[in-house]
């Protein structure tokens, strides 16, 4: 069994669409697990289309690709700033998993459900900057972007990633959420989250280590303090484990010292 993430994982892709993806590649070059550019090239009917469905389209070449792989496929966004042991890390979810349908790399509204016995968090997470699919889970998502093609269609704001988690689970899937965040999410706001009142800006609350370059926005300082302000709050106001989720455990103090310990860290 695989000690690290990426000797588990058969492909990586990195997602892009007009972004300088040099260093990002680079990068899992050096790690020795380089990935495959996966470049949307815009088409004239794609005018009209909304860029939340534009997204989609690009997970969904990965996807595709993902069902030709009998391991999980590691999938990336060109903003994706890994940490810079990120090829030494662990999976984030069992490898003997056969229900292994998505597991976050890189979380944005986190909570935790359960404490698998071998220590794996099963949980919820709505952003796709960086995560691990299987073949068999890739055909569901598949599944998901047609439902979203057919209504509400592809020139309507669609938050097709918040669903993800809900949709798999309820077709037996095991999703999980990491320990920390493997990299940090270093694009600008999407104006579509500003338009439809969500959040205009996430970040990492708790990386595994320092980021191996520095993000495209600049103000690290800034932007870290405020993704852990901001993951500390979601802790202490119980977004990240729910009381409820917590009363109804078999081993509370699995999700109790997993919430609480991945927080104790300096590191910003």
């Amino acid at each position: 069994m695989a000690k690290s993430l990426v000797d588990g994982v058969g492909q990586i892709f990195i997602l892009a669409y007009q972004e300088d993806t040099t260093e990002l590649a680079n990068f899992f070059t050096r790690a020795g697990c380089p990935g495959e550019v996966l470049r949307q090239v815009h088409r004239a009917d794609y005018k009209t289309y909304s860029p939340s469905y534009l997204c989609l389209l690009n997970h969904r070449k990965a996807w595709e690709r993902a069902l030709l792989s009998e391991q999980p496929t590691l999938i990336v966004e060109a903003d994706f700033v890994p940490v810079a042991n990120f090829a030494q890390l662990p999976p984030p979810y069992d490898p003997l998993d056969p229900q292994l349908g998505i597991a976050w790399l890189y979380t944005c509204a986190a909570q935790i459900y359960h404490i698998t016995d071998q220590g794996y968090a099963e949980g919820y997470s709505t952003s796709m900057v960086a995560y691990v699919v299987t073949k068999q889970s890739a055909w569901r998502l598949i599944e998901l972007a047609e439902s979203v093609k057919a209504d509400p269609g592809p020139e309507t704001y669609t938050p097709w990633d918040s669903g993800i988690e809900y949709y798999l689970r309820d077709r037996n899937f095991h999703n999980y959420v990491p320990w920390r965040n493997y990299g940090e999410h270093g694009g600008i706001p999407n104006p579509e989250h500003r338009q439809n009142n969500l959040s205009t800006t996430h970040r990492a609350d708790v990386l595994y280590g320092p980021l191996a370059f520095t993000p495209p926005y600049k103000t690290v300082l800034k932007e870290r303090t405020y993704g852990r302000i901001k993951g500390l709050g979601r802790l202490l106001l119980n977004k990240y484990l729910r009381l409820e989720v917590l009363r109804g455990a078999i081993h509370p103090g699995r999700l109790l010292w997993f919430a609480m310990g991945r927080q104790l860290t300096w590191r910003l």
